[in-house]
């Protein structure tokens, strides 16, 4: 097993930082979207061959040192017995739509073991072979929400907002079942196989600070507490770079930071016992190698001796990012070993 992450994770790595990214298995890989051409994205979810598949076309085509089960956050949304679909044009959706207060009394929490087998099947098989660590994921309770409410909205985020100003407690409720839920899943997850798990709350940048506090954070918490004795727990957030503080506080493993700050500051602003994960530009792919090299140069070298460092992108891969520039990037941080190597020696 390559266990970089994991060491890394524990803040105790002594070679080179491991490497991976988020959305590393996409729609930029030529292999995937010839995946795409033959099945759906619900097939490609829900048969456990093909999603170990494309779990592991990473591994085998950029030689990263994690791998990250194929599935999607909004999955969860079928152990409370709703359905998900992927529209060929738009984002992911909900259906039924949540929009009153009587839905979210009535939302059942089912066995999450019978309602996301598949996904613990792609865990099982993904496993047989692989030798480097891989991270299972959930949505944060508050993106989830927001994605019940107004994945079906044509105005962004409408719904959500106006249900927790007008009727909070029902608000609270969906997002307690959905924390409960959640936890279950991890476990499940952490049972079938993945050593890492991340919790991704894209939406939280659309609250201010206070109610980031209120609607984010004390959900998040339950997960972190809940998991933090059977694996290593990473959190991301857009804007995680403004909100680092306060995730701090929540004790995960790691922070996965946006691209707003340099990496050597937020160090600087997260604990030491925490390690820290990012923030390459994923608008960076789309330059050119010079520019790619350059940033890595300058982040490698503003990182060395950081025993809690994991070089990902500050959010997921772009769908028009150049395959070969994503490879560079990897070379790039690989080729950096020798002088990390160093730092750590002297």
């Amino acid at each position: 097993m390559r266990d970089l992450l994991l060491n890394a994770l524990r803040c105790c790595n002594v070679n080179r930082p491991p490497v991976w990214l988020m959305r590393q298995a996409g729609r930029y890989m030529p292999q995937y979207r010839a995946l795409r051409e033959k099945h759906s994205l619900w097939e490609m979810f829900h048969q456990p061959e093909l999603a170990a598949q494309v779990t592991l076309l990473p591994i085998t085509l950029l030689d990263v040192d994690a791998a990250i089960v194929f599935t999607d956050i909004l999955v969860i949304a079928e152990s409370l017995g709703l359905n998900m679909v992927f529209p060929e044009k738009g984002g992911p959706r909900v259906i039924p739509q949540i929009t009153t207060k009587e839905q979210v009394v009535d939302l059942p929490i089912l066995d999450t073991r019978n309602a996301l087998s598949y996904v613990f099947e792609t865990i099982k098989e993904v496993k047989k072979d692989l030798q480097v660590p891989l991270i299972g994921f959930c949505g944060g309770p508050f993106t989830v929400a927001s994605y019940c409410i107004d994945s079906m909205s044509t105005e962004p985020f409408q719904g959500t907002k106006r249900w927790m100003a007008v009727d909070p407690e029902s608000f609270h409720l969906l997002l307690d079942k959905i924390t409960i839920a959640s936890i279950a899943y991890l476990k499940e997850q952490i049972q079938a196989g993945v050593q890492v798990v991340q919790i991704f709350d894209s939406w939280a940048n659309i609250l201010s600070l206070n109610d980031f506090h209120k609607w984010c954070l004390p959900y998040l918490r339950r997960i972190v507490d809940a998991l933090r004795d059977l694996v290593p727990v990473i959190l991301f957030c857009r804007d995680s770079s403004i909100r680092c503080a306060e995730l701090a506080e929540l004790k995960p493993a790691c922070i996965s930071l946006d691209s707003q700050r340099s990496m050597h500051d937020l160090r600087k602003t997260v604990p030491s016992s925490i390690a820290v994960q990012g923030n390459i530009p994923p608008e960076l792919l789309k330059g050119s190698k010079q520019e790619i090299q350059r940033h890595i140069e300058e982040l490698m070298h503003s990182m060395e001796g950081q025993k809690g460092f994991i070089v990902n992108l500050g959010h997921g891969v772009l769908p028009d990012t150049p395959f070969e520039h994503v490879e560079y990037l990897i070379h790039a941080v690989k080729a950096y070993l020798c002088s990390w190597t160093s730092s750590h020696k002297s």
